[in-house]
């Protein structure tokens, strides 16, 4: 391991609130107070690796960030949003009205406002403005098939195509305003739809062409679309699937919808009503290529994202088009330290709102080359992503802790050696709460123990990163997310509001969000209000539903969803650090833990585990395979537990399976598996990736206890 990546010695001063200095050695606290969650020590906090001397000397953003943020954040923000080209200037740079009661007692909705008055066009930002400033020639997008098919455009060709999509929606009666949904998996047009919509002046919604026909049909409904754009088919995991008639289901009778635009991707005969289903060969491929673009006030709506609706239904997120563009643009340049060469894989699929901005909007505004892959990570084989990252020349690599701890289980000792990972200069994670074990595989394994890992903590709600390290500047710690990048902070505080000391657990919360934040809930302002406001309007703090802890420096251990916190006997303990510790166990590649109903000590430990020497054809064995398996490793795991936690975090359930239920953001859906459990009819599973995983690992639970 280089030096300047060897864990640091010398110690820091406990409490210090200089951000981005090279602290190191902490003490690790566990707290076990009624209202906050709990961290155990395996996190390990005394692991610290200073930013690398190299990436320092010409690193995007400094030390001194911060604290210029921090002594007039409008200013910090008007300079981010300078960066972008705007057809008007602004005349204030942010308004806030906070929530507060009326004279009723009824508490209002908040608003805020970002560069109002200034008009601009986002798909301008991303696309027009690299051709006009001498880019065209530079590819702006690889899109690798899952059949092998490649094709590559310029920022020339894809102004082009963006121009004839724009064209084409508007011959389809699409205007400023008007809802297009778009489903369609990752494929290049996915992203000339998006950008022509915007182009445009109207709102898309982007649904994963794997969700269900009711699922697509709540957003269709919800947003009152004019337009779907969906496809033939799609391929995945080697096969053609059908997608077309998931589309015909959700829109049949919904008056709304005048016309569903079709791109050919598999060639498959499907459905067609005729005078409402148009083809995008047809339709785009025969517009012109040149389009006049106008601009549009910073407050104009620009998407609707929905959530994976937890409890009730999803909520659809507003995200509008100067504030979203100016916090998404500099996010994606500062944290991955984005240089004119860069080729920037970001591996979500684009109906995520981390896709969105950093596969759509933050590295096309920051004129990046970018690579986009349709399928699954082991098609055909489970080398796919070296071969892509070796083709294309990947230079940062962004991806789900999900995904990290399914490649250390195919691969524990590293890529095979006929893989050249070279190019890979940054790595980064989203989507939750990363292990430190499988930081450390990251790390050394594909980042040969040289790129930094700028793990990412933000959510759908505020639009793009709200904390991260940065590299060149951030000391690492394997499992926290830092703390707020410049012209965001963040808080930890207890139950009513307060903030908690230094080595304490509670709430994390928002108390300055950056511009990109969620201006409303799509129809449903009252929602938005009690989701994210009404817990803490007198501090006007945003919640963010999660529990987190702050170490002795101050660097903050995000422990996942509040709702996720296990109450056994009393004593209440977070889902990560019961995963982390069974994480830690080399028989283990991941592991889900919930909470389960008790009649003794009210809650119990569920733990299921995907084994680390998992082989590639096991998801086809048989439920007796899973008993035998778990039987082999219950006690073993629940001693483990014991050891690193104390013994009332031992699971009292430990069932082995060959998946668990995820989003496709990659977040492990855990109350799946306590409705399992607990024999609970299944709530929402509209986005799961694989909608089958929750009837299997039905299966194998029925067969363990069959088995005692």
């Amino acid at each position: 391991m280089p030096d300047d990546l060897a864990p640091a010695s010398a110690a820091a001063t406990p409490g210090s609130s200089t951000p981005g200095r090279p602290n190191t050695a902490t003490t690790a606290a566990t707290t076990t107070g009624a209202s906050h969650p709990t961290i155990a020590n395996l996190l390990d906090e005394t692991r610290a690796y200073p930013a690398p001397a190299a990436i320092a000397a010409s690193a995007n953003v400094d030390a001194s960030w911060w604290a210029r943020a921090d002594a007039d954040p409008d200013a910090f923000w008007a300079e981010q949003a300078a960066r972008l080209d705007w057809h008007t200037p602004w005349q204030s740079v942010h308004t806030w009205k906070p929530a507060a009661p009326d004279a009723s007692g009824t508490l209002s909705v908040p608003e805020t406002t970002w560069f109002a008055g200034g008009r601009l066009n986002v798909a301008v930002n991303c696309v027009d403005r690299h051709v006009q400033n001498g880019l065209g020639d530079k590819v702006a997008v690889h899109f690798e098939g899952e059949p092998g098919d490649r094709r590559s455009l310029t920022y020339a060709e894809l102004q082009r195509e963006v121009s004839k999509a724009a064209n084409a929606l508007t011959e389809l009666g699409i205007g400023v305003g008007d809802r297009v949904v778009i489903y369609l998996p990752v494929i290049l047009e996915t992203i000339i739809a998006t950008l022509a919509v915007a182009r445009i002046g109207a709102i898309h919604s982007l649904v994963f062409g794997g969700f269900s026909a009711e699922a697509l049909r709540f957003r269709v409904e919800d947003t009152r679309a004019k337009l779907l754009i969906t496809t033939d088919g799609q391929f995945r995991r080697g096969a053609a699937v059908a997608v077309k008639d998931n589309a015909d289901q959700a829109v049949a009778g919904v008056e709304s919808i005048e016309h569903v635009l079709v791109v050919k991707r598999t060639g498959d005969d499907i459905p067609w009503t005729a005078g409402r289903d148009v083809w995008w060969h047809d339709t785009v491929d025969a517009a012109s290529d040149v389009h006049e673009p106008e601009y549009f006030d910073a407050e104009t709506p620009l998407f609707i994202i929905y959530t994976s609706g937890t409890t009730g239904k999803p909520k659809g997120l507003v995200h509008t088009s100067g504030g979203y563009l100016t916090q998404a643009s500099f996010t994606h340049w500062a944290i991955f330290d984005a240089k004119p060469d860069d080729v920037h894989w970001c591996t979500a699929d684009l109906a995520w709102v981390t896709a969105h901005t950093y596969e759509i909007y933050g590295p096309l505004s920051n004129g990046l080359t970018q690579v986009i892959y349709e399928g699954t990570p082991n098609t055909p084989s489970r080398t796919r992503h070296f071969e892509i990252i070796e083709r294309y020349g990947v230079t940062t690599y962004y991806t789900a802790p999900t995904l990290i701890r399914t490649l250390s289980t195919w691969f524990p000792d590293g890529p095979p050696a006929q893989f050249d990972l070279s190019s890979i200069r940054i790595l980064g994670t989203v989507g939750e709460a990363i292990n430190p074990e499988a930081w450390m595989w990251f790390h050394t394994r594909i980042g040969r123990g040289e790129a930094p890992i700028v793990d990412t903590w933000w959510q759908s709600e505020t639009g793009a990163a709200t904390m991260a390290p940065l590299p060149g500047v951030s000391t690492l710690k394997p499992g926290s997310a830092n703390r707020a990048l410049p012209g965001i902070s963040t808080l930890i505080v207890d139950e009513d509001g307060e903030r908690v000391p230094y080595g304490s657990g509670g709430y994390l919360v928002v108390d300055r969000p950056g511009p990109g934040l969620a201006r409303t809930v799509w129809g449903n302002p009252e929602r938005y209000r009690d989701s994210y406001w009404a817990k803490y309007w007198k501090q006007g703090y945003f919640f963010s539903g999660d529990g987190a802890k702050w170490d002795a420096d101050g660097d903050i251990w995000v422990l996942g969803r509040v709702d996720d916190v296990i109450n056994v006997s009393g004593h209440r303990l977070s889902t990560i650090e019961i995963e982390s510790a069974l994480v830690a166990h080399p028989a283990v590649g991941e592991a889900g833990v919930v909470g389960v109903s008790d009649p003794i000590t009210g809650q119990a430990i569920a733990a299921y585990v995907i084994p680390s020497s998992l082989p590639q054809d096991a998801s086809g064995a048989d439920d007796a395979y899973w008993v035998q398996q778990a039987e082999a490793l219950r006690e073993t795991l629940r001693a483990y537990v014991a050891q690193a936690i104390g013994p009332i975090a031992k699971p009292r359930d430990v069932v082995i399976v060959p998946d668990l239920p995820k989003t496709r953001s990659g977040k492990i859906m855990r109350r799946l598996l306590g409705d399992i459990s607990d024999g609970r009819p299944l709530g929402d599973t509209t986005s799961l990736q694989e909608e089958t995983t929750p009837a299997r690992i039905e299966a194998i639970v029925a067969a363990t206890r069959a088995a005692r």
